[in-house]
């Protein structure tokens, strides 16, 4: 079942094509993988889907519902949500306040900054839920700005799986993190968005966690797709070498 799919979707800055007349689909309940080198439009993508830009032309539909010229807030209440390469967190805030936000923010309820979640027992209890979700649960009461690396990554993901998307873009979540941080977050990212049945796209570098973890990858070159398949179709895919190692495609 398609869940979101772009039609003929353009955007350009100056001379560069970012997304040259992209027909994309995401099915229902996926893990999906966007790959492809620096500059090939995977952020630009996300960023229309997410209405953080606005296309030059084209359709963006989720399910049957046109949504290409809505805001970011009505995206999120349709069930569009994602995280950022750049953490994006109230670093003064502690962890569960972070997360506590969201829900907030998700339930359009009032919010004083003092005592988040003391009064509101159920927004307290799915804080608690996710932090236990995703492995944060003895950081409840750390500042967000204290954290290590890959807990900064894990929090921002929480927060934006706390606004129960439908569908959730992750935009490089295991940058800037050690080969051992990138499994445990994987790991949990992945069982998180598979056992809550969240259809997931990740915008990722790491090719051995792209091939782990991704039921299909899609792969952009110069604002196009350049290929589309399961790990193993893409790992036998001579272009994708071609890219990865940085070799001129076959021609």
């Amino acid at each position: 079942m398609i869940l979101l799919k772009t039609v003929n979707l353009r955007k350009q800055f100056g001379e560069t094509r970012a997304c040259d007349g992209l027909d994309f689909v995401v099915h229902k309940g996926e893990f999906l993988s966007l790959v492809g080198s620096n500059g090939a439009g995977k952020t630009t993508l996300v960023n229309l889907i997410s209405a953080h830009l606005q296309p030059d032309s084209g359709q963006i539909l989720l399910e049957d519902r046109d949504i290409t010229y809505t805001s970011v807030a009505e995206r999120i209440q349709a069930g569009i949500a994602r995280s950022f390469q750049i953490v994006n967190l109230f670093d003064g805030l502690s962890v569960f306040d972070n997360v506590a936000l969201s829900i907030f923010s998700r339930e359009g309820k009032t919010v004083r900054m003092a005592a988040l979640a003391d009064h509101d027992y159920e927004v307290r209890d799915e804080t608690l839920q996710v932090l236990e979700e995703f492995g944060l649960s003895d950081k409840a009461e750390v500042l967000a700005g204290g954290l290590a690396q890959g807990e900064r990554k894990l929090l921002d993901v929480a927060v934006a799986y706390a606004l129960r998307p439908r569908l959730l873009f992750l935009d490089e979540p295991t940058s800037g993190v050690s080969t051992h941080d990138k499994a445990q977050i994987m790991d949990t990212v992945s069982s998180v968005v598979r056992g809550g049945q969240v259809t997931a796209v990740v915008i990722e570098h790491d090719m051995d966690v792209v091939f782990r973890y991704s039921d299909r990858i899609v792969m952009m070159h110069e604002g196009k797709f350049l290929a589309d398949g399961t790990p193993d179709e893409i790992r036998a895919n001579k272009d994708v070498a071609s890219i990865l190692l940085g070799a001129p495609l076959a021609g």
